[in-house]
C-alpha cells in the first residue's frame, strides 16, 4: 500500500512537472519572438490577455475542480484586485512625496490587489461555505454583481490635502483645494498605468502555478479533495470540512485578485461592466472545458477558446458558429464515455506503452 501511495505521489509530481515546463517553454517562447517582432499584431495583443485568462482559469479550478464546489463570482474577485491594485499605483504615481520606482509600485500593486481579494473571499467564504450546490452558486454570483455594482460608484479624487472619497457622485472640494485629479470616475471607471507586458504575465502566472499544484499536493489539497469526493465521509474521518473549503475558496480568490491587477495595468480604461455575470461564465467554460482538477486542461483550453474568436474575427459572423462547434467538440471528446475509452486504449497501447518505457529510467539490475 506504502509502495502504491509513492508511486501515485511520483507519477502525480511529474505530471505537475510537465505542466509547469511546458507552460514555461509556451509563455516565454511566445514573450521572446514577439519581442523580436517574428509575431503579428493580432497575435502579440493576445498574449496578455491568454495569459491572465490562464491566471483566472487555474484559480477558478481549484474551487471547482479540486474543491469541487459552483462559484459564479470569480468576476467580482477579479473586479476587486482591480480596483484595489489601480487606486493603489494611481495614489503613488500622483504623489509628489513618494518616490517609488515603476517596477516596486506595480508588485506592491500586485501584492495588495491580490491581499485585498482574499479578505473578501474570507468574509464572503464564512458564510457562504456553509451552503452547498445551486445555493452556493446563486450566492456567489450576487456577490460578483455586488461588487460590479459598487465599483461602478466610486469616485476618489485626490489633491494638495489628500484623498477624497465619494459614493454615488463625485466629492465636493474645499476652495483651497489644488491640483484635483480624478483617479476613480464611477462608471468611467479609472486609467491604471499600461505596466503589464507578457513577460510579466508569464511570471506571474508561474508563480500561481506552481502554488497551486504544491497546494493540491499537499495534505490540505488531498483534504480539499476528500471533500469533494465524499462530503459526509470527510466528516466523519475528522477533517475539518469549513476550514478546508474556506482556504481553498480564499486561495482562489486571492490569486483572481492578481489576474485582476494584471488586468487593470494593461487596459488604457477599466471599467466596472466589464466585471459582470458573463466573464464569470467564460471563466467556468474554460475550466469545465478544459477538464475539472486538471491545470492542464485549463491552460490549454483556455488558449484554444479565446484566440479561436479573434483568429476567425476575418470570416465575420462564421467565427461564433466555429467557436460554437468547438466548444461542442470539446465537451464530448472530455465527457463522452466512448471518448474516455477510446484515450484509455491509446494509453494502453503497445506503442504508447513502449514510448512510455523509453522516458523511464532503470534501476539497478535492469528492473523498473
Amino acid at each position: 500500500m506504502k509502495r502504491f501511495k509513492v508511486m501515485t505521489m511520483r507519477k502525480q509530481t511529474k505530471n505537475n512537472l510537465i505542466t509547469f515546463v511546458g507552460a514555461a517553454v509556451l509563455f516565454f517562447a511566445m514573450a521572446a519572438l514577439s519581442q523580436a517582432g517574428v509575431l503579428n499584431n493580432k497575435i502579440t495583443g493576445l498574449l496578455v490577455p491568454i495569459g491572465i485568462y490562464v491566471i483566472l482559469a487555474i484559480s477558478l479550478n481549484l474551487t471547482v475542480g479540486v474543491l469541487g464546489e459552483l462559484s459564479l463570482g470569480h468576476a467580482g474577485f477579479m473586479c476587486v484586485g482591480a480596483y484595489v491594485s489601480g487606486a493603489v499605483s494611481l495614489v503613488i504615481q500622483n504623489s509628489p512625496n513618494l518616490a517609488v520606482p515603476d517596477w516596486l509600485r506595480f508588485a506592491l500593486a500586485i501584492v495588495l490587489g491580490g491581499i485585498m481579494a482574499a479578505v473578501f473571499g474570507v468574509l464572503i467564504g464564512i458564510p457562504v461555505l456553509r451552503l452547498r450546490g445551486d445555493y452556493l452558486a446563486i450566492v456567489t454570483l450576487g456577490f460578483g454583481e455586488i461588487m460590479k455594482s459598487l465599483a461602478n460608484n466610486i469616485y476618489l479624487v485626490m489633491d494638495n490635502n489628500g484623498l477624497h472619497f465619494g459614493f454615488t457622485q463625485a466629492p465636493e472640494l474645499g476652495e483651497n483645494s489644488e491640483g484635483a485629479k480624478e483617479l476613480l470616475r464611477g462608471p468611467i471607471g479609472m486609467s491604471a498605468p499600461q505596466d503589464t507586458n507578457i513577460w510579466v504575465v508569464s511570471v506571474v502566472l508561474l508563480i500561481c502555478l506552481a502554488a497551486l499544484m504544491m497546494f493540491i499536493d499537499s495534505k490540505s489539497g488531498r483534504a480539499c479533495m476528500a471533500v469533494r469526493d465524499n462530503y459526509i465521509a470527510a466528516q466523519s474521518v475528522g477533517i475539518n470540512v469549513t476550514k478546508f473549503r474556506l482556504m481553498a475558496f480564499t486561495i482562489s480568490a486571492a490569486i483572481a485578485g492578481v489576474a485582476g491587477a494584471l488586468y487593470s495595468h494593461s487596459i488604457s480604461l477599466l471599467a466596472a461592466k466589464k466585471f459582470d455575470y458573463n466573464l464569470s461564465i467564460l471563466i467556468l467554460v474554460f475550466v469545465v472545458l478544459g477538464g475539472l482538477g486538471s491545470m492542464r486542461g485549463s491552460i490549454i483550453a483556455t488558449i484554444i477558446l479565446y484566440a479561436l474568436p479573434e483568429i476567425f474575427r476575418e470570416v465575420g459572423n462564421y467565427r461564433m458558429l466555429i467557436y460554437a462547434i468547438v466548444l461542442i467538440g470539446m465537451m464530448i471528446f472530455n465527457n463522452a464515455p466512448f471518448f474516455i475509452q477510446l484515450r484509455e486504449r491509446i494509453g494502453a497501447s503497445a506503442p504508447v506503452r513502449k514510448l512510455k518505457g523509453i522516458f523511464k529510467k532503470k534501476k539497478a539490475g535492469g528492473v523498473e
